[in-house]
């Protein structure tokens, strides 16, 4: 199997099992969020500067059970930033052993 195919078929399972999966997250709040709560220190949060995005709240506003289809749409946001950096830094040695 070359690389790329490998790369492919990695990123393919890998949105899979985030369309899949994400529904199965549990809605409530992780270990430091309920402790934080339990202890009364969370008087001091503060909602996050992209709480109103498109993609807050692991979902699409506007778009019903859309857990699934934001978590597709991050692992291929996450490949894409991956596959830029490493031709960014696969250029930039090509250019220094120069």
């Amino acid at each position: 199997m070359t690389q790329r195919k490998f790369v492919l078929v990695g990123l393919l399972v890998s949105a899979v099992v985030a369309g899949m999966f994400s529904y199965l997250a549990s809605s409530n709040p992780d270990g430091l969020e309920k402790v934080s709560a339990d202890k009364g220190l969370d008087v001091y949060v503060t909602d996050s500067a992209v709480a109103d995005s498109i993609f807050s709240d692991y979902g699409i506003s506007g778009l019903a059970n859309s857990t699934g289809l934001a978590g597709i749409f991050g692992v291929i946001v996450t490949g894409l930033l991956g596959y830029g950096l490493v031709k960014w830094v696969s250029k930039s040695s090509e250019n220094q052993s120069n």
